[in-house]
């Protein structure tokens, strides 16, 4: 950390205060006097001059931001390196690289790879400074790895740097899981092995004597997670994200094979009760369905087989550990940023556990007859780069991509720099052979992100079927003039973006009229406890969204959660928290009838002006393709999967 020297005289420090920018990384804002401050997690007031917020100018060049932080990543993977660029340095099979399984590539950033948006931050941040004539910049904030970006910044640019850290919010975790994290980053690899072997043997070998001999040349890689219990508890395979496709597809006398990833629930809550739901499955299907997991190849050689590409891939990184994670002509060096998750990515947990899903899923598809078709749930996470490898090596056909829900303009995983979809490069980004996107609001991101228009073709919105059942004409607000609001808050499955979404309505309550009404839907896997908002009185109800949607006024949403894509279908008008901290990942950037607010105020004046919200009934019609009988999916799945939807784009892009 840099300092000023303790004493000044008067007029120095009144020409300290023109010329230091303050940038200030907390919730609250800070007091201000006099000088310039930067706010990094607020919007502030937009009213003073003096103050900036860098998340609004995020999101005021968002177009051009997101471009360019694609075209970091892109350049990072061509980085030579010995002559040969990082991506064929990390080659694992023939054409293919494990560069597209990592971290850096995946984008996650709402979950896995936190510091993207800090990376945005100081890329706006950067733009915003041209012109300035700062000499001094103070940074106050707890986030280390921001500070030594800024700070090494400030070097190149010949400014001085001051760093006022603040306490890391401490978490409350038990002493086992202190310890595991204390663990050198390949021993918590190797732990966590140990530990996923043991809590998945149970799966080993469950299904598989059908699948070898299975007689469908369809197959589906899903979840096993998000099923219907009533269907489970009579040993019948029934999936939200596929909705009646399964029971579509057997009437038409189609075999299907069904690969899912075990994911643990209040349904399923061990790898042993997921064996014998496959089991039932398969004895319920006769041959017309056939149930694996991906831990049904488990054995010892697949295990030697993922530590052996581990080794490599460890091995590997030597190579370049010193790389600068930064282009030649970028004045940002962000390597702080991502250091974690680079050593996650080649070293770590991380790299393990997606080694292991590559061997597993070669194991999986090599042993599955040939296969004319083969359908994935798309969300560009590294095991679908896995998958897309294993399919086309065991010599299947046509593999297509399905993005189940929304595609959010701010989930930087299904973006990529237009060089990437390049199909002539040695290791190319492993691409399925069509995508299939579930309506014209998905379509419009797709194509805005420069994904090939061949590639593309139009199917049902599966998960969303039963939006089908409501007239979009018909009016939703039912609340009689002068009678009590109606507002349904509907949570998130994230708890920090659950409780900043309550907090701010909590605050709000005081504002409003006392007769409001206030039902919350909490996100199944994340409980809400109303003894935690004292101030709200509230209804907490597990009923049917589609039921309170109709019934309520107005929804209130985080901006994550896609359930706000079902309000806005349904015609009813949304407001959405927006988090400065993050990035917006609303589903619903730039839709009439939507509404962002990021403080109890705000929130409240939306609620208070309800009836001047424009009726949207109209909006949502189009935004999912909702035919019941799945003419699309059909057409698609049974002849032979060579039946193509046309796109006409100036008809998409209207």
């Amino acid at each position: 950390m840099t300092y000023l020297p303790m004493s000044q005289s008067a007029s120095d420090k009144s020409e300290e205060k023109l010329s230091t920018l303050l940038i200030w990384d907390e919730e609250a804002l800070p007091e201000i006097t006099s000088g310039k401050v930067a706010l990094w997690r607020s919007f502030g007031d937009s009213v003073s001059p003096n103050i900036v917020s860098i998340p609004a100018l995020v999101e005021k060049n968002a177009d051009t931001l997101r471009q360019r932080y694609l075209a970091w990543i892109y350049a990072l993977g061509e980085t030579k390196i010995q002559g040969r660029s990082l991506v064929d340095h990390l080659e694992l099979r023939p054409g293919f690289s494990y560069w597209w399984m990592t971290l850096s590539v995946g984008k996650c950033n709402y979950s896995k790879s936190l510091q993207i948006g800090n990376a945005f931050k100081l890329m706006a941040f950067e733009g915003w400074l041209v012109g300035q004539t700062f000499t001094h910049i103070k940074l106050v904030s707890a986030n280390a790895p921001l500070a030594q970006c800024i700070n090494a910044w400030c070097v190149n640019m010949g400014l001085v740097f001051e760093w006022q850290s603040l306490p890391e919010k401490a978490e409350q975790v038990s002493w086992l899981r202190r310890f595991y994290h204390s663990l050198p980053c390949k021993l918590k690899a190797l732990t966590w092995l140990i530990h996923y072997l043991v809590q998945r043997w149970p799966l080993k070998g469950v299904g598989l004597q059908e699948w070898r001999q299975s007689k469908g040349v369809v197959t589906f890689v899903s979840y096993l997670f998000n099923l219907v219990p009533d269907a489970v508890n009579v040993g019948k395979f029934e999936s939200r994200y596929w909705a009646h496709l399964p029971d579509a597809l057997q009437r038409d006398d189609c075999k299907t094979n069904w690969l899912h990833m075990y994911v643990k629930d209040a349904l399923i809550p061990n790898p042993s009760k997921a064996a014998a739901v496959i089991r039932q499955f398969n004895a319920t299907g006769k041959g017309d369905q056939v149930h694996v997991t991906l831990d049904t190849f488990l054995g010892w050689r697949v295990v030697y087989r993922g530590l052996r590409d581990w080794c490599v891939v460890s091995r590997a990184v030597v190579k370049f550990r010193n790389m600068p994670i930064s282009n030649a002509t970028d004045t940002i060096d962000f390597w702080p940023l991502f250091a974690d998750d680079w050593q996650q990515s080649f070293v770590g947990v991380g790299a393990l556990s997606n080694l292991l899903n590559l061997n597993l899923y070669e194991a999986a598809l090599s042993t599955l007859p040939a296969q004319r078709i083969g359908v994935y749930l798309q969300e560009n996470q590294g095991w679908e780069f896995a998958l897309v490898h294993a399919w086309k090596a065991a010599g299947h056909v046509d593999l297509i991509g399905s993005p189940n829900a929304s595609v959010r303009f701010w989930d930087l995983r299904y973006f990529f720099d237009p060089r990437s979809y390049n199909t002539k490069m040695k290791n190319n980004l492993p691409m399925p052979d069509l995508v299939a996107v579930n309506g014209s609001a998905a379509m419009r991101a797709y194509l805005g992100g420069n994904y090939p228009a061949s590639d593309l073709l139009e199917v049902e919105a599966l998960r969303y079927l039963y939006l089908a059942e409501y007239s979009v004409a018909a009016p939703k607000v039912t609340r009689p003039t002068g009678g009590p609001l109606s507002v349904l808050a509907m949570g998130d499955y994230l708890l920090d973006n659950t409780q900043l979404q309550m907090r701010l309505l909590e605050q709000a309550a005081t504002l409003l009229p006392q007769d409001t009404v206030f039902v919350i839907k909490p996100h199944p896997y994340c409980p809400l406890n109303p003894a935690d908002y004292p101030e709200l009185s509230m209804t907490v109800t597990m009923e049917p969204l589609s039921t309170l949607l109709a019934k309520c006024d107005i929804a209130y949403s985080s901006s994550l959660t896609a359930a706000a894509v079902d309000a806005y279908c349904m015609g009813v008008p949304i407001i959405s928290v927006l988090d400065p901290s993050k990035l917006n990942m609303s589903p619903l950037i730039g839709y009439e009838g939507v509404t962002f607010v990021s403080s109890p105020e705000e929130l409240a004046a939306v609620l208070n002006k309800i009836d001047d919200i424009k009726e949207i009934q109209e909006q949502g019609k189009d935004y999912f393709y909702l035919e019941a009988k799945l003419p699309r999916w059909r057409e698609l799945l049974i002849n032979n999967g060579k039946a193509r939807n046309k796109i006409v784009l100036k008809e998409v892009l209207k």
